[in-house]
């Protein structure tokens, strides 16, 4: 991997550009991606700059909706029209969903952590595991170092004295390769917007209104602290062994910031929450000629506390709420492969995941006065098993097959079978059609089930059937100068039956239910193009676009019910990203712009001023240099986030920063010798 912010671009763009000059290949793939709808990032993107998150990376990178509460905080990810619960996760093979909620917050994944990442849209999640009624993201880490001992050090200052570091050491022999890194990133986070929720009279010399405006203020309580350390061991037999160890440990003390509608002091209220989780995995992977077998062992530890303080008095606090969760989960893997000949290719593979998980929210009021613990104290084992066929009769078909059986705590999913099917249709333009075809099933989550007051241990599990359909291209020309060009399009379209949603009960409070029908469906499509009009310019250009409606098809829970025919809450029905890149030795310009079209807050779509968010569309640009001297390389980088000073909101009541500044510096003292290729599997 190439630590450089900016030279790694200029390498890997010229690379690019090097492999239009090659002979293509028509109709090649590897037999792992027969039928599957799969969304690659690469290095350019992920390191792009150390104060990203895997939240910007996807907002930018690809047509999934990321939901986000603001600067700093819970972002969350959904495919195609669900809820971000329908999204599995998974970090070098083990799912990090938090099994108490079943989401993951993606602004805490620092995306210079992240060495490959890729997205499984649809029924192409059921690959790797189930519970996937959107899609899957995965998520890798692999230690390709360069050889002997080598350093990075990035500094990043950026606005609302926000402050970025990350620190890398690296280690590589014939057998050894040993990584760590570190990120820190802190600010007071006390950006400035217009509130549009609240309005400030303008009176006369008499003391009469004469007009009204929506002031200018700063975001309140919304400071935070977050550091990340990744340790990574890989041995190498060169023999067809390899063992591996990877441990990431997360320490976040975050505020969470104050709403534009509440008018309180800062002041008189603490609401923080803070979080530790400790991420391991042992794997060993063992390889033949035609054959691989691998197995992996993990653990997880996440402490969590959530405490909502007011002061009553002078000097006088009373804790409102005061909330600790702790999950521990064992992990454990084990997988095959056998290629027996050129046609065929099989797999097979069986996880499992055990949680003990123990919630408490003291100073809990309830309604007779008086104060109690409220929680609970569970554990749950989750089985998923695979086995799958994958056949090319010839080399323009390929179809397969995935058989999954699951199994949460003691109740057994029925099998989920998913079937693929692509083929060459055109040589000319490397035109290829695929097909698919799964039933799937999520489990409830644990609060969804256990959690007090209002969890509902009757719940069924969420199942639906999702059909994909689309076509791809893949060409390239040398005259009048180098050019590559790739697109698909897809056509999908899902029923899922038994959604789960929380409704208000009559005794205050609210309660999970199996109460609708969504029929999610639309097309997503991806373009790329690379050029070079110039010797060493090159442009580099992606774009995406997803529509995707979203209809609950349930029945009225009363006659006022209006959600039934409606667009789910917080769903948009376009979204869409495009990323330009210029480069030139050591220069790069980067545009990246995102939009998401609007969203409503009530299952009723009513255009209210609450119930109701407007499209809003972000620009971001960079310029970066690369400076090389005989000690040391260094990487300079000024980035500019929402441009065009963008007025927006992303979920209601959430403030949103403005135009904003980021520099950063990065050195690279030169005492590494050849980079040493770690044997790592086709991504």
């Amino acid at each position: 991997m190439n630590f450089a912010l900016c030279t790694g671009t200029y390498a890997q763009s010229s690379q690019r550009m090097h492999n239009l000059r090659e002979v293509v290949v028509w109709g090649k793939r590897p037999m792992k991606d027969i039928g599957v709808q799969k969304t690659t990032f690469d290095s350019i993107a992920l390191k792009e700059n150390i104060a990203l998150s895997m939240a910007d990376i996807l907002t930018f990178n690809s047509s999934v909706f990321v939901k986000s509460y603001g600067r700093a905080t819970l972002s969350t990810v959904a495919f195609r029209g669900t809820s971000p619960s329908h999204t599995q996760v998974t970090w070098n093979g083990m799912r990090i969903n938090n099994p108490m909620l079943g989401m993951t917050d993606f602004s805490t994944i620092p995306s210079y952590f992240i060495d490959q990442a890729s997205l499984l849209h649809g029924t192409s999640s059921v690959n790797e595991t189930g519970g996937g009624l959107g899609g899957l993201v995965r998520l890798g880490t692999i230690p390709d170092v360069a050889e002997g001992v080598n350093l990075q050090y990035v500094q990043g200052v950026g606005s609302f004295s926000t402050f970025d570091e990350f620190a890398r050491f690296t280690y590589g022999s014939e057998h050894w390769h040993v990584s760590s890194r570190v990120v820190y990133s802190s600010s007071p986070n006390n950006y400035k917007y217009i509130n549009h929720d609240k309005k400030v009279n303008i009176y006369d010399d008499d003391r009469n209104i004469i007009g009204q405006y929506h002031p200018t203020e700063r975001n309140r309580s919304g400071a935070y602290k977050d550091f990340h350390a990744l340790q990574e061991v890989y041995y190498d037999t060169n023999k067809g062994d390899r063992f591996g160890f990877n441990a990431w440990y997360i320490n976040s003390n975050r505020e969470l910031p104050m709403l534009t509608t509440d008018y309180g002091n800062e002041r008189n209220f603490e609401n923080r929450q803070r979080e530790q989780t400790l991420r391991s995995v042992l794997s060993w992977d063992h390889r033949r000629d035609g054959w691989k077998f691998a197995a992996k062992g993990g653990y997880i530890h996440t402490w969590m506390a959530y405490d909502y303080k007011r002061e009553v008095a002078e000097n006088n606090w009373s804790s409102m709420t005061r909330s600790r969760s702790r999950v521990n989960t064992f992990y454990g893997q084990a997988e095959g492969e056998y290629n027996p000949t050129r046609k065929w290719y099989f797999t097979a593979n069986i996880s499992a995941h055990q949680h003990f998980v123990r919630s408490e929210d003291k100073n809990i009021i309830l309604q007779d006065g008086d104060k109690a613990v409220v929680g609970y104290d569970k554990g749950r084992i989750e089985l998923s098993g695979s086995a799958s066929a994958k056949w090319q009769p010839i080399n323009p078909l390929g179809l397969s097959l995935v058989l999954r059986q699951e199994m949460f705590g003691e109740t057994w999913a029925p099998v989920i079978p998913a079937f693929f099917i692509d083929g060459l249709l055109s040589r000319k333009g490397n035109v290829m059609l695929k097909a698919s075809v799964s039933r799937n099933h999520k489990f409830p989550t644990l609060n969804d089930l256990y959690f007090l007051p209002g969890g509902n241990p009757d719940l069924k599990s969420e199942h639906g059937w999702t059909y994909d359909a689309g076509a791809s291209f893949d060409v390239g020309w040398k005259a009048p100068f180098p050019v590559s060009m790739g697109g698909s399009a897809t056509w999908f379209d899902s029923r899922i039956d038994d959604w789960i949603i929380w409704l208000p009960t009559t005794k205050g409070f609210f309660s999970p239910r199996n109460v609708k029908k969504v029929h999610a469906y639309g097309i997503e499509g991806k373009l790329n193009i690379a050029f070079e009009p110039f010797k060493g310019w090159i442009f580099d250009l992606n774009g995406s676009y997803s529509w995707t409606p979203s209809i609950n098809e349930g029945e009225k829970m009363s006659p006022a019910d209006q959600s039934v025919g409606k667009q789910l809450p917080y769903v948009p029905k376009h979204s869409a990203s495009f990323t330009g890149r210029l480069t030139w030795k050591s220069w790069s310009f980067l545009y990246k712009w995102a939009y998401y079209s609007e969203r409503f807050t009530m299952s009723s779509n009513d255009y209210t001023i609450t119930g109701h968010l407007p499209k809003y569309y972000m620009s971001n640009v960079s310029l970066e240099k690369g400076l090389k001297f005989k000690p040391v390389d260094l990487q300079l980088k000024l980035a500019v986030n929402n441009l065009f000073n963008e007025d927006y909101l992303s979920v209601l009541s959430r403030p949103m920063p403005g135009i904003n500044f980021e520099f950063f510096v990065g050195i690279t003292p030169k005492f590494g010798k050849k980079k040493t290729e770690l044997k790592t599997d086709n991504y």
